[in-house]
């Protein structure tokens, strides 16, 4: 017994799967091709980003405490505080963090342990024009 015999013996020979016996045969579609989805871009800062920037673009210093309570007036202001103050509070610390290891804010550890933070201009001016807006 014999299924699918009206194919050509060519794309039997490509596309076929032999399971118990020589009798049975699977033909499968050829594979299809998946839709790429088009590569990442950098998307523009985000709001907590563009507070800490102009907040420690300033010429003082602040320990995060400071500088969030800033950071979140500003928000607030801007009627974008949304979430809850404690996971804003996470976010802004892991930005701020992200704003370090890129080198444009500079950590100064006193006597008493305590951190203080303080944005350097140039650095922080770039943040605003090497983006490239989102597709």
């Amino acid at each position: 017994m014999r299924f699918f015999t009206q194919f050509s013996e060519a794309y039997v020979q490509k596309w076929k799967i032999s399971l118990l016996s020589h009798q049975w045969v699977c033909y499968c579609d050829p594979p299809m091709s998946i839709a790429k989805k088009p590569a990442f871009s950098r998307r523009l800062p985000d709001l907590v980003t563009e507070e800490l920037a102009s907040a420690l673009s300033r010429k003082t210093g602040y320990e995060f405490k400071d500088l969030f309570d800033v950071v979140h007036e500003n928000l607030k202001a801007r009627n974008a505080a949304s979430g809850g103050e404690e996971m804003l509070r996470l976010r802004a610390y892991e930005k701020l963090q992200n704003l370090v290891s890129r080198g444009m804010v500079k950590i100064t550890v006193g006597k008493d342990g305590k951190k203080s933070y303080k944005g350097l201009p140039k650095q922080l001016a770039t943040l605003q024009t090497n983006v490239t807006p989102a597709i």
